[in-house]
């Protein structure tokens, strides 16, 4: 049971030797989770077989479990053992599992005329297509009407021409575990953010990928920095999610981008362009692939700019070549993506569902923004307006771990998640990431962020919980 996820905090408690051994063990299962690297239902490694893993004692180790019920992370079972624990929100009147409260989900625009523009164009589908051919086997990437489609979404941020430069997939994910798949092979690390998004981090460690952080500054990964890890050698990659950054929020401006891409021309380091939500911004910023198109793999999707159960991405591959070894990779890990999946996308593209979904995300996006920056005013925290989510370092009055803060506003149904869930290069913010997306309404928004400046505004909250 022992996996390389538990070895790794083997190095992690060194690393952080001012901060009790038991509290980190806690911090790391609450990250865990964030990342998707322990599921729910998950069960954890006994406490004899991981006490020596860890080269702690049975005592600390028994410790940090009991902390992390405490936080409401796990659940322990006399006999059977302990297990990632799924929690439901007493606010909501539906369950809902922590692992819907640490993605960042979009919002959903209130009102019927979206949700039955979405409801007519599946049943125009259904109602004009052959059936059977969508329920067959079909060769990986999309049909010739699926890559038109996605080139028609892609264009929002990337004007193509060739519709063989492109491959649907399952997914943003899974286009990730195919390319990290594929970079494994050259032996090299992949340069990232000091900041992530975690899944990056959870197919890394899966994959046995190293990783490299590049410090940032309010522009982006900075490019000294960046440029003193290609000279050392032995980096094969450089993951970069540009616009609307996951977690800071930042949008990489044109000037960055180009410093970074000559860099990237200079060592021959090759791009992994996630733009996952570059529909949601009205702001035309050249990306990578247009800066070295011979570099880098460009993927977007509609999972962030549509809903999440819509689990499509499009990729543009630098060559020819290049996608076809990606889509050999993706054909052996997902076989194909769903034909029903593609075509409903594609109906929804073509009809301009897809559009007006779009345009009321974003409208109502801005409303929640301008929600936050009214109740939020006064601390300091990131956002951008086309955005649902913001980045808020922790307030100095509050003495507390941001992994106990973030659980303690879980409870309260908030979509939150510590900045340590982020962290690459083992110093970790005190800082949260909100979903603004994670409430189903307006007004349940506006409640959370009520409850969460008050909460922020009185150090007493969490004051049984200081480090």
């Amino acid at each position: 049971m022992v996996t390389s996820l538990f070895t790794r905090w083997s190095s992690q408690l060194q690393q952080h030797s001012q901060r009790p051994a038991y509290l980190l063990i806690a911090d790391f299962i609450a990250e865990g989770i964030n990342s998707g690297e322990l599921p729910s239902g998950c069960r954890l490694p006994p406490l004899r077989e991981l006490a020596p893993v860890l080269g702690l004692n049975y005592t600390t180790v028994t410790r940090a479990y009991a902390e992390a019920r405490r936080r409401g992370l796990i659940d322990s079972r006399p006999g059977l053992g302990s297990f990632i624990r799924t929690k439901a929100s007493p606010s909501s009147p539906t369950a809902v599992s922590i692992y819907e409260m640490t993605m960042n989900a979009p919002v959903e625009p209130e009102g019927p005329a979206i949700e039955e523009a979405i409801r007519n164009g599946a049943l125009n589908l259904f109602n004009s297509s052959d059936m059977m051919s969508l329920m067959r086997y079909q060769d990986f990437g999309g049909t010739a009407e699926d890559k038109a489609a996605a080139m028609h979404w892609i264009g929002h941020q990337l004007k193509l021409k060739n519709e063989a430069e492109i491959l649907v997939c399952p997914g943003i994910h899974s286009v990730l575990v195919g390319l990290l798949t594929l970079f494994k092979r050259k032996n090299g690390a992949v340069c990232v953010s000091n900041l992530v998004y975690p899944g990056i981090k959870a197919i890394a460690s899966q994959l046995n990928v190293r990783l490299k952080a590049v410090v940032c500054d309010s522009e982006g990964p900075d490019p000294f920095a960046f440029e003193a890890l290609c000279k050392t050698g032995g980096i094969s990659a450089f993951y970069v999610n540009p616009t609307l950054h996951n977690p800071t929020t930042i949008t990489i401006p044109a000037g960055r981008r180009m410093a970074l891409a000559e860099i990237c021309r200079r060592y021959n380091i090759s791009v992994i362009e996630d733009d996952a939500y570059a529909a949601l911004t009205e702001n035309r910023i050249p990306a990578f692939a247009e800066l070295m198109p011979e570099l880098t793999w460009y993927i977007t999707g509609m999972s962030k700019c549509f809903g999440p159960g819509l689990r499509i991405a499009f990729v543009k591959g630098p060559d020819k070549q290049s996608i076809q070894l990606l889509s050999g990779v993706l054909r052996a890990l997902t076989v194909m993506s769903s034909p029903l999946t593609n075509a409903l996308a594609r109906q929804w593209i073509n009809d301009g569902t897809a559009e007006r979904m779009l345009a009321a995300i974003r409208a109502e996006a801005k409303v929640r923004q301008k929600m936050a920056a009214a109740y939020l005013a006064g601390l300091n925290y990131r956002a951008d307006i086309n955005g649902y989510h913001l980045w808020l370092p922790l307030p100095k009055m509050i003495n507390s771990h941001s992994s106990d803060v973030a659980a303690k506003l879980r409870e309260q149904g908030m979509s939150v998640v510590s900045g340590v869930a982020f962290c690459t290069d083992n110093n970790p913010p005190e800082a949260l990431r909100l979903c603004l997306g994670g409430a189903k309404t307006r007004l349940q928004c506006e409640d959370n962020l009520k409850t969460l400046a008050e909460m922020l505004s009185d150090p007493l909250h969490f004051a049984s919980m200081a480090i």
